[in-house]
Formats: structure tokens, C-alpha cells, sequence
């Protein structure tokens, strides 16, 4: 159990804007191509992460341990940041607006469909 609380505390949201603030993070590749097409700069990211919130997290992510954060750009969007992990580094793994139809409001996701058959 200490070993699972150890591990989350990485992703404590205090803890990620100390990282994000002194600029010990990386930009996926993946980050950078979703951020061109929303025209996310990468300030706004930066803005959007030290006055965000946790709103998913990720433990047993088999890719690693991850979390989804929601806040705002400079301009009033709000911006959904998943981060991750290497080593000591955070990785921005994507960033995007969030909207439907995966999302209802920018913190509630739509229910998945049953699909019969």
C-alpha cells in the first residue's frame, strides 16, 4: 500500500506545478501535433496546468502511471493536459479542447454506449 501512495504523490497537482513552474517537463510529440491543431501555444499549456485541477488519474495505466488535468488558457479555453511520466521528467503526453462528443462540460465525460449485437 505505501508503494501505490509513493507513486501517486507524483501526481499530486502540487507537485506537477513545482515541476511545470521550473520547467522540468517534456512535450510528446503527440502533444505538440494536437496543441498546433486546437492552435494551443505552449504558455497556454503551462497557464492552463499551474491554474488547473486533477480530474482523472491514471495508476495502473499500462504505458505508466498517468492523470488527465482541466483548466484554462490565458483566453478562457479550457484545456484538458494529460501528463505522465519518464524517469524523473513529467511528459505532456496530449493536450486538447475538450467537447463532445466525448465530453458533456469540461469535467464531465458522456457516458459510453452499450452497443448490442
Amino acid at each position: 500500500m505505501l508503494k501505490r501512495q509513493q507513486r501517486n504523490k507524483l501526481f499530486a497537482i502540487e507537485e506537477i506545478r513545482h515541476k511545470i513552474s521550473k520547467g522540468e517537463f517534456l512535450l510528446s510529440q503527440h502533444a505538440v501535433e494536437e496543441s498546433s491543431k486546437d492552435m494551443i501555444e505552449d504558455e497556454a499549456i503551462v497557464h492552463a496546468i499551474l491554474n488547473g485541477e486533477i480530474i482523472e488519474s491514471y495508476p495502473d495505466d499500462p504505458r505508466g502511471e498517468s492523470c488527465l488535468i482541466n483548466g484554462d488558457t490565458p483566453d478562457g479555453r479550457h484545456l484538458h493536459i494529460v501528463i505522465g511520466r519518464w524517469q524523473d521528467q513529467l511528459i505532456i503526453i496530449t493536450c486538447y479542447i475538450p467537447s463532445l462528443p466525448k465530453w458533456i462540460t469540461p469535467t464531465q465525460r458522456r457516458k459510453k454506449e452499450i452497443k448490442n449485437g
